[in-house]
């Protein structure tokens, strides 16, 4: 056993001391997107600091624990608050949920963000659908040795985004009339806010939105073989044109929170059809 599926099974045993059904969705919470929690029937939380080897998340907007229990007749496990390379955390300890909600029996990962409309026809407020990614920061969390007991050395990512739910969030949008864009999600490490130059070149590079979180934990995720469904709530405009307007983390929390509300009511519905 490596030094890391020893890590992966010590937090696993602790969780598992107070589990009483195996997961089968896990679902990462971004920034104010936490409403969904309110429609889990909770079996059990632990705070990140009860975990073995978890982080702390330091973000405003983050409650910073782990749920497990029902939603839409689904068993889940659910990160309330993630972690970021920004924070100092190196990618190992990003992805370490990832691979410990695997670990406890989850096969599909829906995860959402927070993320600025780099697609002019973006508006504060939308949610996109991710059809893909581009990772601009910098590292991958794959770097350094490879546990075959978790994934391949090279793993496929040419459908990160597994096609068949997309096809079931597009569903759910349309019959719950819920307006859906779609897009490519690109990763940017953070934390300073792009510049609009640099905005202008993600647009150009094919960017629809851009955030600082997400792509190390879709990467993990499709390593150890699971399925992957990816939101962003849009929260503000970052198309870097010359009226750009100056960012700010509370507005982009309170945006969140209003792109949420329709964010919530999509992923509990799609759950119910997984």
């Amino acid at each position: 056993m490596s030094e890391t599926t020893e890590r992966i099974s010590k937090a696993r045993e602790h969780i598992q001391t107070r589990m009483k059904i195996e997961p089968q969705i896990a679902i990462i919470l971004g920034s104010g997107l936490g409403g969904l929690i309110d429609d889990v029937q909770i079996d059990a939380v632990f705070p990140y600091s009860e975990i073995p080897d978890f982080p702390i998340s330091t973000v405003e907007g983050h409650a910073g624990q782990l749920a497990l229990g029902t939603l839409a007749d689904k068993a889940v496990v659910v990160m309330q608050g993630r972690f970021h390379y920004y924070e100092g955390y190196p990618m190992s300890s990003v992805i370490f949920p990832v691979r410990v909600m695997r670990a406890l029996g989850a096969g599909t990962l829906v995860v959402t963000n927070a993320a600025g409309g780099l697609n002019p026809s973006f508006d504060p407020g939308d949610v996109m659908l991710i059809t893909d990614h581009i990772n601009t920061m910098g590292a991958n969390p794959l770097i350094g040795s490879n546990d075959t007991a978790i994934g391949p050395r090279f793993p496929d990512l040419t459908r990160a985004y597994d096609p068949d739910l997309q096809g079931i969030v597009q569903s759910v949008a349309e019959r719950e009339e819920i307006p859906l864009q779609q897009g490519v999600y690109v990763a940017w490490s953070g934390p300073s806010y792009e510049t609009r130059a640099e905005r202008r070149y993600l647009r150009l590079i094919g960017g629809d939105a851009v955030g600082m979180s997400t792509v190390p934990e879709v990467i993990a995720a499709n390593h150890a073989g699971m399925k992957v469904i990816g939101l962003s709530a849009i929260t503000n405009k970052a198309t870097g044109d010359p009226d750009q307007q100056p960012d700010s983390h509370e507005e982009v929390v309170a945006m969140a929170k209003v792109a949420g509300e329709k964010l919530v009511r999509l992923v509990r519905n799609a759950i119910r059809e997984m």
